[in-house]
């Protein structure tokens, strides 16, 4: 008997450690996918999942595969309530409202809406969540080098989308920021190369 409760104390300790480290992140990675009211009921899915499957959980990776559940769970409850209204406007013979924006730049908002729903996600999770490519994989179930290049390719499609609309998507590397100016170039007498004055 003392032995199962020493592994009871155990499985309580590690859920612990893991409730503190995923908690506050889960509730602002969560904030920024669904309504308000939706939050702490979705925080307690995925930390059921986590005490269900503890074992499961990556000691190094918690929070990206707490994210990972939590996509899960964002989606499951999007389809509920996608049926739930699509069977509430097919009775009452309204036509479905749009969702709400994201994102609150519209061209920015729109730019993300032209990618896929898989590289929507990647860039969330890289610029909201401020993910590296290793995390974000943890997160979604992919290799961090497909990561890598599905992110690349989607900021490249973001920046196109962004340039359509007449606004720039950020200085290029080796150029000025707008509104800074260049350093003259001159050439080096030392190297013979170029350098900046």
């Amino acid at each position: 008997m003392d032995v199962s409760r020493q592994a009871s104390t155990a499985r309580a300790d590690r859920f612990d450690a893991v409730f503190a480290e995923v908690y506050e992140p889960l509730q602002r990675y969560l904030r920024r996918r669904c309504r308000p009211d939706d939050v702490e009921d979705l925080v307690a899915d995925v930390l059921l999942v986590v005490w269900r499957r503890l074992e499961d959980v990556p000691a190094d990776l918690a929070l990206p595969w707490c994210y990972g559940v939590a996509r899960r769970c964002v989606a499951n409850r999007a389809r509920t309530a996608s049926r739930a209204l699509r069977l509430v406007q097919r009775l009452a013979g309204e036509r479905q409202p749009e969702p709400p924006p994201l994102v609150g730049d519209p061209a920015l908002g729109r730019a993300i809406s032209a990618l896929s729903p898989i590289d929507q996600e990647i860039v969330r999770l890289w610029a909201w969540e401020g993910l590296a490519p290793r995390d974000i994989a943890a997160a979604l179930g992919l290799t961090p080098n497909a990561v890598s290049i599905r992110l690349h390719r989607a900021k490249s499609k973001l920046a196109a989308e962004l340039g359509k609309e007449g606004r720039g998507a950020g200085h290029q590397p080796g150029e000025a920021p707008s509104g800074a100016q260049s350093a003259p170039r001159t050439t080096d007498a030392t190297t013979g190369g170029e350098g900046s004055t």
